[in-house]
């Protein structure tokens, strides 16, 4: 099939590459010519496990190209992969800028003679595509959505770190579907994946997302709410959690279900302050849902107040994304933590390997140029050079590189976010400190 991907970000880059490594032609297009450069080049715009190797194989194979020209991937096209992003507002909305953007363009392009199809991958609220998108599209061309062309909603299930992997292994396959043609074509994108396919109406394919992020942003928050409780009565919250994960019957999957630091990343707390948002707005009261970023915010805050009762000035920070094994600093907690120490006079340097100033580019650029503007001064990318500034070191990765740097922290009081693979030894050490255990 030709598939046109718009947005070359973690979603959009991961899709294109995939489906091109599954037979398809792919052409990526984004407003961001560097991005299109680099794909171009056999490179990928972003760090993830196995996309690097995965776009090179891809270009060269003369599977996958990239361009900033939308109505000529459209036009060499049969299906279009929307994976824009849609950034959220201080109050929870959601910005649909980039969607309305391309609708309009793709819209533009259409001129009935053969049937597109046009599948939205962008998180978006319910009601988004049939009362916003769809309405764009049809002004825009003139036709009918489901006659003329076809609609899809098929959100992604896609862990930043683990994407690509995720993608040929999807816990299900959820198809939102304007009309049965365009579900039929949809499907077929994914026949050789594995995973249940639901094929539903659109609002419940845009739903479907929010409920899943804002369960995981729960769990995560149920489980370092415990780990704060079970450590202030000095149990080990792991093995609390070990008894209760055991339970397959009543009890919920593992995933997300170890209390660590606070969440993060350009999913859980947008979608969550959507969801929130839209609840208000329908005045439907969701005191739990509404109370997990304030939780979040507290286990953040948790966090810090360790660093202010170690009592030394020289913080060697440990890992800046928001999670592991990406270069995603978008609303990562460890930014937020590195901001605030900042700000309260701390001297601060910074180990991320997988964070690289010159990589860094588009909202995720923008992101640490307005809360960490002086990140090239803090940043190096030697961990041992941060070990010789720090008198405190805070552990917020589990990277190689850190692991052996923190065999000689030598009598460094050690600030542990993620539960390193020694903290059981560690616990017994003056100095060590664990967050939830």
């Amino acid at each position: 099939m030709r598939i046109s991907v718009f947005g070359l970000g973690y979603v959009g880059c991961v899709s294109a590459a995939c489906l091109a490594s599954m037979g398809h032609e792919v052409v990526g297009v984004d407003v961001n010519p560097e991005k299109a450069e680099l794909i171009s080049r056999g490179l990928a715009p972003v760090v993830e496990e196995r996309i690097g190797e995965l776009t090179r194989e891809v270009v060269q194979d003369g599977r996958l190209r990239a361009t900033t020209d939308a109505v000529a991937a459209v036009a060499a096209s049969d299906l279009s992969l929307i994976c824009v992003g849609t950034p959220s507002a201080a109050n929870g909305s959601l910005s649909t800028a980039f969607l309305e953007r391309v609708a309009e363009q793709i819209g533009r392009t259409l001129d009935g003679t053969r049937r597109h199809t046009i599948v939205f991958r962008s998180t978006m609220l319910p009601g988004t595509c049939e009362d916003l998108l769809i309405p764009i599209l049809e002004r825009a061309s003139g036709l009918k959505a489901g006659t003329h062309f076809g609609v899809a909603v098929n959100p992604e299930f896609l862990r930043e770190g683990t994407s690509v992997r995720d993608f040929f292994d999807p816990p299900k396959t959820v198809i939102g579907e304007s009309d049965r043609e365009t579900g039929d074509l949809v499907a077929a994108l994914y026949r050789d994946l594995p995973g249940e396919v639901f094929r539903v109406p659109i609002p419940v394919a845009e739903m479907t997302k929010y409920a899943d992020n804002a369960f995981h942003a729960v769990k995560i928050g149920f489980a370092n709410e415990i780990g704060a409780v079970a450590q202030a009565l000095g149990i080990d919250s792991h093995r609390v959690m070990d008894i209760f994960l055991a339970d397959r019957k009543l009890n919920v999957s593992p995933a997300y279900l170890r209390p660590g630091f606070a969440f993060g990343g350009s999913c859980l707390p947008k979608d969550l302050r959507g969801l929130v948002y839209a609840a208000r707005r329908a005045d439907v009261s969701v005191p739990l849902l509404s109370h997990v970023l304030p939780a979040n915010e507290a286990h953040l805050q948790r966090a810090i107040d360790l660093v202010i009762g170690a009592d030394r000035r020289k913080v060697g920070l440990f890992g800046l994304s928001f999670k592991p094994g990406t270069d995603d600093l978008r609303e990562s907690p460890l930014v937020e933590m590195a901001e605030r120490l900042l700000g309260k006079g701390y001297d601060l340097r910074i180990y991320d390997a997988n964070v690289t100033l010159s990589r860094l580019m588009g909202a995720n650029r923008a992101y640490v140029e307005q809360r960490l503007p002086h990140l090239a001064d803090l940043l190096t990318d030697s961990a041992q050079e941060v070990l010789d500034h720090a008198e405190v070191c805070v552990v917020g990765c589990k990277d190689q590189a850190v692991l052996d740097v923190l065999t000689r922290a030598g009598d460094r009081p050690v600030i542990d976010l993620v539960r390193l693979p020694d903290a059981e030894q560690r616990r017994a050490e003056p100095g060590y400190v664990g967050l939830g255990w």
